[in-house]
């Protein structure tokens, strides 16, 4: 049922993410008891964007319980969804792999208006960064492997509810799912939570930095303009959303997401650049102390063929821009 690691990781996390959390043995199987303790007929979700993972617990519920689901961003589609009392509105911010924000007060609004329930996977914005609870979210997910466990060596996945009926409710649940974490998991979440806030500003910041960089670059800025101009053709992250900053500066006053994504002029370029590279790993994962960037085309068939997902790491941002310009030219040479 729980273990004593477990329960203290638990109550710390109640305290960093304003609420009762709930820890399970991953991710995937957060989001699982999550639907379940809704037990939706309907979800409005970014379709084609976002963790393919969330699309693929979606489809599974579709075919236990009928539920059906339309595009969230789809503005015709909410007047014919049949949204109603005890639906789901999910939304996902920062975006799994851009890094670009949502606004979750416009979502809770239009989710609330219909008697439906917001759940925000908030795992690219940890503590710190983003707390959906302000902003008007019901319930909020994290894949714990990420920033929580910080280290590439924890499988986790967390709910957090302000209700304490629904609290109860998830407990119990997951005694009967059988999704629980182990106790040595439960200990390096204690152990990796303490170091959390300091992880993620640097991590934060040094995306940030990363970004504008890449952004001026391609606007013809900066020394390394050229050699960015030459592989890079779009760079992507809640930073550059400056049209929305008056919400997205109250939803991560902190600081934005350290995942973010560009896009390389041919799939080729994109295919090679990871190897390239001496300080960046090319792995699928995401949230540790090492950066990381992956061909996302591998894990993710729905995804622009040309796209790269960094998550940025505790290194110095310097050496990680250099280590890119080094890259990048090895792809021209």
């Amino acid at each position: 049922m729980s273990a004593p690691n477990t329960t203290r990781l638990e109550t710390v996390l109640s305290s960093l993410m304003n609420g009762h959390a709930v820890t399970y043995s991953s991710g995937l199987s957060a989001l699982h008891a999550m639907f379940i303790h809704f037990n939706p007929k309907v979800v409005a979700i970014a379709k084609g964007k976002g963790y393919h993972g969330t699309h693929g617990v979606l489809a599974i519920q579709a075919r236990l319980t009928g539920v059906k689901t339309f595009d969230l961003l789809d503005d015709a589609a909410w007047e014919q969804s049949g949204l109603a009392k005890g639906d789901v509105v999910h939304v996902e911010t920062p975006l799994n792999p851009t890094g670009e924000a949502f606004n979750i007060a416009y979502y809770a609004e239009k989710a609330h208006a219909c008697g439906a329930y917001l759940t925000v996977d908030a795992t690219f914005g940890p503590p710190g960064l983003q707390d959906p609870f302000e902003q008007g979210a019901d319930m909020i997910m994290h894949s714990g492997t990420k920033y929580v466990g910080g280290h590439s060596d924890l499988l986790c996945g967390i709910l957090v509810a302000q209700r304490e009926d629904w609290w109860k409710a998830l407990s119990s649940d997951r005694m009967i799912l059988g999704s629980v974490m182990g106790s040595f998991e439960g200990w390096l979440g204690l152990r990796s939570v303490r170091t959390m806030e300091l992880r993620v500003q640097r991590e934060s910041e040094s995306a940030t930095k990363l970004v504008r960089w890449l952004d001026d670059g391609l606007k013809g800025r900066g020394e390394d303009s050229e050699a960015i101009r030459k592989v890079v053709r779009k760079v992507q992250h809640a930073s550059l959303q400056k049209d929305d900053m008056e919400w997205l500066k109250k939803q991560m006053p902190n600081g934005f997401g350290p995942v973010f994504s560009f896009s390389m002029k041919s799939i080729d370029m994109a295919r090679t650049l990871p190897s390239k590279l001496r300080l960046f790993h090319h792995a699928t994962s995401l949230g540790g102390v090492e950066s990381l960037i992956e061909w996302r085309r591998m894990s993710d068939k729905n995804i622009d063929e040309c796209l790269m997902r960094a998550s940025i790491g505790i290194e110095h941002w310097e050496d990680l821009k250099k280590d890119l310009l080094h890259g990048f030219a090895s792809l021209t040479n």
